[in-house]
Order: structure tokens, then C-alpha cells, then sequence
């Protein structure tokens, strides 16, 4: 194989809400923070550690709009894309360097709606039709009576 790959898949929470930059000729680019976390147990100490990784995460145009829309901080989202490392220069006039994740496809596993949802009680009515008017993907867990017809 003579290609290379540069791509990037996260699942993790908004650290805060999506920051909007708007151009001449309507592009606009969205900038937000994402954490990942990793557990485990220390084998000196027999405690849990977690550690948390932050990520910046650049989307652009109509999926900027959309993320900007749909999701506030602490919503988990999937993200995809690659890698891009910019140099840029301080106040002071020194060489700065920052890496984002330029994102390419997105899922909302939780949004703005779906955390209102759980706050409000609405009449099973309502929530189906919230549910239905919902455009963002949501993950979708089955029903536990889906695992009825297993064999073990």
C-alpha cells in the first residue's frame, strides 16, 4: 500500500458551546472542545484513575450551523475527520502551534432536545412527537424484549 491515512474517530462530551466565526461570501467555520476519558484501576494504589484528553474540533459551513443548533456543552457527540496542526503567533510574536480535528462526519448521541426531554414530563404524546420531529441522528439502543428470541 503506498497511501497514507490521516483520520480521526471520538466519542466524547462538549466542554463548551460551539463558537461560531462567520466570512465574507457565508462560510463560517464552528469551533468546540470535545473530552475523552480513560479509566483504569492503578495497580500500586488498586484505584480508579481517570484520565481526560481535550480536542479541538473545527466543523464548517451547513454542519457548523447544524452543530451550533443542536448541541450544547456536555452533549455527547461521535466525531470524525483528520488531523491538521496550525502554526500560528502569539501576542508576544512567538510561534505557536495548535492540532484539531477537522471534522468530516458527526452523530449526536445526546442534544439540546433530547436533555430538555428528560427534564420535562411531557405526555407520551408529546414526547412521540418530539421524538419524530428530531432531524439529528441519535443512537438507538433495542428493546429489551428484542432479546427474547436469543437462545442463550
Amino acid at each position: 500500500m503506498s497511501g497514507t491515512l490521516n483520520k480521526v474517530m471520538l466519542i466524547g462530551h462538549l466542554g463548551d458551546e460551539v463558537k461560531m466565526h462567520y466570512f465574507e461570501g457565508g462560510n463560517c467555520i464552528g469551533r468546540f472542545p470535545i473530552a475523552t476519558n480513560e479509566t483504569y484501576t492503578s495497580k500500586q494504589t488498586n484505584e480508579r484513575v481517570t484520565n481526560t484528553e481535550w480536542h479541538n474540533i473545527v466543523v464548517r459551513n451547513k454542519a457548523a450551523e447544524i452543530c451550533e443548533k443542536y448541541l450544547s456543552k456536555g452533549d455527547k457527540v461521535y466525531i470524525e475527520g483528520r488531523l491538521k496542526t496550525r502554526k500560528w503567533q502569539d501576542d508576544k510574536g512567538q510561534e505557536r502551534y495548535s492540532t484539531e480535528i477537522q471534522c468530516t462526519d458527526f452523530t449526536f448521541l445526546t442534544t439540546k432536545n433530547d436533555s430538555q426531554n428528560v427534564n420535562t414530563q411531557a405526555t407520551p404524546q408529546q414526547q412521540n412527537h418530539q421524538k419524530s420531529a428530531n432531524p439529528t441522528p441519535v443512537s438507538s439502543s433495542s428493546n429489551e424484549n428484542d432479546h427474547d428470541d436469543l437462545p442463550f
